[in-house]
């Protein structure tokens, strides 16, 4: 199979993220893949490794849900520059807490190889904080 390009890599990577398949949008990293978190939440730190991506980073993101909550991913844009890759997508849901999460977030991608090999997400960690952290209403 050709290698593809950086941004088919990148939107193969959100669609299947937006449709639950895991096992492609896992393929799409390399091993020594990182991914850069911001702020000062729990889950805010560089991930280091395929592995620490999928399984740690998302895998707990997921937890953060309702059951059947979420999130609903919708790829909103893609801008490609050589290796480097800037996607938008909103991801709107409902927290395990009951509150109602609807944030726009944007990655830049680096892709060497067809390989997603660093991202960094930018995204409004104070509404994160209050929906996805914060305890349920009483």
């Amino acid at each position: 199979m050709d290698q593809l390009d950086p941004r088919t890599v990148v939107e193969r990577y959100v669609t299947a993220i937006a449709e639950g398949d895991l096992p492609t949008a896992v393929a799409c990293f390399a091993e020594h893949a990182t991914w850069e978190y911001p702020g000062d939440l729990p889950l805010s730190r560089v991930w280091q490794g395929k592995a620490a991506i999928v399984e740690d980073f998302l895998g707990s993101a997921g937890t953060l849900f309702a059951p059947g909550g979420g999130p609903r991913i919708t790829l909103t844009g893609l801008i490609a520059d050589g290796p480097q890759v800037v996607a938008e997508w909103t991801a709107h849901g409902t927290a395990a807490n009951g509150s109602t999460y609807d944030n726009r977030c944007l990655g830049i991608f680096t892709v060497e190889n067809g390989l997603i090999t660093a991202v960094r997400e930018y995204l409004d960690t104070q509404h994160a904080a209050r929906t996805l952290f914060a305890e349920p209403a009483a």
